[in-house]
């Protein structure tokens, strides 16, 4: 069990004097998010090559921000070393604002070597140092205070061994000629779209809408963005607002009355009393709008065709240079491409070079 040191940041600002030493910091969040919309960080893990710490960032008094502020700007400073770290940029951008200035993330790194692709954290340890970590704090109520001595054992050993795995991975990275292709990858992570919420886009994360046409599709897309605007606002997870399979009923039986809406199953009296009229008025402003939307249509045999030898050309090159052909261009984006879209990461950075080029000739050949 590795050794640590419990920080209170509403109180102790050893931190910032800490990360000021170093370029290269490792890094993990425990965080919460069954109940809010916004995930509630918990706690914060850094490691040095000499100490742990586990940084408290819940004690937080009224009044007491110059601690936290001093801390966000010092702990950005340095390269990070994370493991999947998508969701712990997240986590830190929404609580402060701001996010680190560069980040190695080793499971990214990892997959360029050969690793089983999305490995965790727990088995990369195992691969690189021989080292079986316990998992049995996974789900934890992180928010509980005060947390459990194994349970912050367990935090800690989440970043004991990421410095010394970037020291592998980044020596193996180098030898191989792949050390960019990680750094591109990882780094594509600090582009704060990924973690800004339009509530206009709401449509898109709604199960089932893809099919919608006409008035329906209007509706749902006032609904859905009325849903996000209200989560947001409330903090509370979407769902818990209205189920995506009410929100489409209502938006395809265009009720036009309260009466109307208490017939729709699952759809909760609380809801109706309290937004009934705006959702009444949501759906009748759709009425006259048909959005001139149309559903994906299925690819026509020259399209399955084409994707078909876009696949194949994909998994040529990625059997050639040793990686996973989900890694090199998922199925998704060779879709995507197919239908236009030149915006996907298989058209910009190494993946241009190894493959984009070719799938660019062959697409504008067609």
């Amino acid at each position: 069990m590795p050794d640590f040191c419990l920080i209170d940041l509403a109180s102790d600002g050893t931190l910032v004097g800490v990360v000021s030493k170093y370029d290269r910091i490792g890094v993990d969040t425990e965080f919460m998010r069954e109940r809010t919309y916004f995930a509630e960080l918990c706690l914060l893990q850094v490691a040095t090559p000499d100490e742990i710490f586990c940084a408290d960032p819940l004690n937080r008094s009224p009044g007491n921000d110059k601690p936290f502020d001093e801390f966000w700007k010092a702990i950005i400073a340095p390269e990070w070393v994370v493991h999947s770290a998508r969701q712990d940029i997240e986590v830190i951008y929404q609580t402060s604002g701001l996010m680190p200035k560069r980040i190695f993330d080793t499971q990214i790194a990892a997959a360029f070597l050969g690793f089983q692709p999305q490995v965790g954290y727990a088995g990369l340890v195992r691969e690189l140092f021989g080292v079986e970590l316990d998992k049995s704090h996974t789900r934890a109520d992180w928010s509980k205070r005060p947390l459990a001595d194994a349970v912050l054992q367990y935090a800690a050993e989440d970043v004991q061994y990421l410095l010394p795995a970037y020291e592998k991975l980044h020596d193996r990275l180098e030898e191989a000629g792949r050390l960019d292709w990680a750094s591109q990858d990882s780094n594509d992570l600090l582009d704060t779209s990924l973690y800004e919420t339009d509530p206009a886009n709401s449509i898109d994360r709604l199960k089932g809408a893809r099919n919608l046409r006409g008035r329906a599709r209007a509706a749902a897309i006032r609904l859905a963005t009325w849903r996000e605007t209200e989560a947001l606002r409330t903090n509370r997870p979407r769902q818990w607002i209205m189920r995506d399979a009410v929100l489409i009923e209502i938006a395809v039986a265009c009720p036009q009355a309260l009466k109307d809406l208490a017939d729709i199953d699952g759809l909760m009296e609380s809801t109706i009393r309290r937004a009934g009229s705006d959702l009444l008025r949501l759906v009748a402003e759709a009425t006259h709008d048909s959005s001139g939307y149309e559903p994906p249509s299925r690819p026509d045999e020259q399209q399955k065709k084409l994707l078909k030898e876009m696949q194949r050309r994909v998994t040529a090159s990625a059997v050639k240079n040793e990686l996973g052909a989900e890694l090199l261009a998922p199925r998704k984006e060779l879709s995507a491409a197919l239908l236009g879209n030149r915006d996907s990461r298989v058209f910009k950075g190494w993946r241009r070079d190894l493959i984009g080029n070719q799938l660019l000739e062959l697409l504008e050949n067609v």
